[in-house]
């Protein structure tokens, strides 16, 4: 029986099979410096995905399933890690050299600190904004969404979302970071508890670094780590009516869970209709889209 890895690295596809070859590849040459285990879990992917795995990188694990969820598909093989770090990493990312040791070394470099975010770039070099974040406001939450927290020059306020009060470059504890890539201590995971099956895909990111700071773990974005990141590459540059449905349930599961008690009840309702109303427009652009 092979001793545990010291680095346990899960990537969920669904029909990303190009992509996911590109981040097979990166980690293939760009491995950290400890013991590493890489599992794919093949979520019902409709195209030749998992055999594609199987055929060219022999040395994955590849897991089977059906096309469960995000959470549930990551939550099979955390259920029976046993490696000191986990590392959560979309199919749509590529590691370079030494990215995979920084955010270690980051994890590692104070005992409170439970997960590591890195610096994410899109393919034309720019930064993903997602990779660092603040819990939403809905004041925040309504000036990301219109646009107007993502304009340049907007308040702190408006813009609290991409946490803004942390450079780009700058290292620093943040709310949240981004699913695509999340380095975990499998202490803060014991502790914090399996990603919540309740999402099916979309804010269950946000909703397990909620919990990991609640459990005493801070959560720490490392830009001196780079990955980049195909936005978008791993469930689609658009997104499906059941994705959208799945994006807006997220968010008012989120809401319900984290903020609700702390709010008015006017309040709740008001901000439970906007995201009914968001995905009304949401759903309706996407019907004149596939005309």
């Amino acid at each position: 029986m092979l001793p545990p890895p010291d680095l346990e690295v899960v990537i969920v596809s669904h029909g990303a099979e190009e992509l996911l070859r590109r981040c097979l590849r990166s980690l293939e040459l760009h491995p950290p410096s400890c013991a590493m285990r890489v599992t794919v879990v093949d979520s019902g992917s409709p195209d030749a995905t998992a055999d594609m795995v199987e055929r060219e990188f022999p040395w994955a694990l590849l897991v089977r399933a059906a096309n469960i969820g995000f959470s549930a598909a990551n939550n099979v093989v955390l259920r029976h890690n046993e490696a000191a770090a986990v590392l959560l990493l979309n199919p749509d990312t590529e590691v370079y050299a030494g990215t995979l040791d920084t955010a270690l070394a980051r994890l590692y470099s104070d005992q409170r600190i439970g997960m590591v975010g890195c610096k994410l770039v899109t393919e034309t070099g720019e930064l993903d904004h997602a990779c660092k974040r603040s819990f939403p406001t809905p004041l925040g939450a309504l000036a990301h969404f219109t646009g107007i927290g993502r304009a340049k020059g907007a308040s702190g306020s408006l813009s609290q979302y991409r946490a803004t009060h942390l450079g780009d470059d700058e290292a620093g504890e943040v709310d949240a970071v981004n699913g695509a890539f999340m380095l975990c201590r499998a202490e803060a995971i014991a502790t914090a508890g399996l990603l919540d099956e309740g999402y099916w895909l979309y804010m269950e990111d946000l909703d397990w670094c909620a919990r990991f700071w609640r459990a005493g773990w801070k959560v720490f974005y490392e830009p001196a780590g780079v990955a980049l990141h195909v936005k978008g590459g791993s469930s689609g540059k658009r997104r499906r009516p059941r994705q959208e449905i799945a994006f807006h349930r997220g968010m008012g599961r989120f809401y319900r869970r984290f903020d609700a008690p702390r709010h008015s009840p006017l309040l709740n309702a008001a901000v439970y209709l906007g995201i009914a109303a968001k995905l009304a427009i949401s759903l309706t652009i996407t019907a004149a889209q596939d005309r």
